[in-house]
């Protein structure tokens, strides 16, 4: 079954305390479309400027990457610069230029419209709400956000969440958005809104799930191994997303395993800066984290 990614698609520059890059491949959709195609048939929406390197493209097609979606805009692609210290939880932005992301107007294929996994990544809600109002009938839809849409496009944003199956956020984001320090005050806040899923992204302190009456707490992985957090809860949201559609089970049982396969997917993307880690990365290699993961959560 196909995934439909919806999001940025970015040139960043990126400094950590282990390097600086400049220009790298990056953006919410991007990450998350990787990710997703580990595991299934994935096709993007978004926006790129006249600038975006070929091989960025080529790069996308060799994970069997639909782009058909992707639109070209005279103009320079979506750039994001910052940069982290030692708390590589948290992201300090230097710099933000939308570029084409300002103009885009997001079509659909017709090909693309009968989706039945749809994961809206970090965009502009309103842009979002264009996604949904095109697709025919999803199975499931999931969706994320940022600090920034919560402070300026909150109406926009709520009138998304009241159309997505499940939410993900990070734990600052839900405080925000819910108004509440209490996460599962918070997300039970969120599931009165009317998703079914709520699941709150916590670094590298792992990953929270709520549902009527259900919590499920899933750890992350113990890096010894981190370069750059850049898009890693992107690339969880595509793993997530992308082992949902490959069994087509949403029961309650097989989303917390897609919990562990997102952070399975999150672990490896930070091992290295931009996408470079997931270029390398081998089937065999995710499922014997995965093993690792099932050995380290074991009663």
């Amino acid at each position: 079954m196909t995934v439909l990614i919806v999001g940025s698609i970015g040139l960043d520059t990126i400094e950590t305390p282990f390097g600086k890059k400049k220009d790298i491949l990056g953006g919410s959709a991007i990450h998350a479309s990787i990710s997703a195609s580990f595991h299934a048939k994935t096709a993007m929406i978004g926006v790129a400027g006249s600038d975006f390197p070929k091989e960025h493209f080529d790069f996308l097609k060799s994970k069997n990457i639909d782009v058909s979606g992707i639109q070209i805009l005279p103009g320079e692609t979506f750039r994001w610069s910052g940069y982290y210290e030692y708390d590589m939880n948290q992201a300090h932005t230097k710099d933000t230029k939308l570029n084409v992301i300002s103009l885009f107007d997001p079509r659909v294929p017709d090909k693309l419209k009968d989706a039945e996994y749809v994961f809206l990544a970090n965009l502009d809600p309103k842009l979002q709400l264009k996604v949904l109002d095109q697709l025919t009938k999803p199975k499931l839809v999931a969706m994320d956000t940022m600090n920034f849409w919560i402070e300026t496009k909150r109406e926009a944003l709520e009138k998304v969440i009241k159309r997505a199956d499940i939410v993900l956020m990070n734990d600052g984001e839900v405080r925000q958005f819910m108004e509440t320090p209490n996460i599962p005050v918070a997300a039970a806040k969120l599931l009165k809104l009317g998703v079914k899923t709520v699941i709150i992204k916590k670094g590298e302190h792992g990953a929270l799930l709520f549902s009527d009456g259900v919590h499920f707490s899933a750890p992350a992985y113990p890096q010894d191994i981190l370069r750059d957090p850049t898009g890693a809860g992107d690339s969880f949201a595509g793993g997530f997303i992308g082992y949902l559609a490959k069994t087509g089970d949403i029961s309650q049982a097989n989303i917390r395993r897609a919990i562990i396969i997102g952070s399975t997917m999150a672990s490896f993307n930070v091992e290295d800066f931009s996408l470079d880690r997931m270029k390398s990365l081998r089937p065999e290699e995710i499922s014997a984290r995965v093993e690792e993961f099932r050995r380290f959560t074991e009663f």
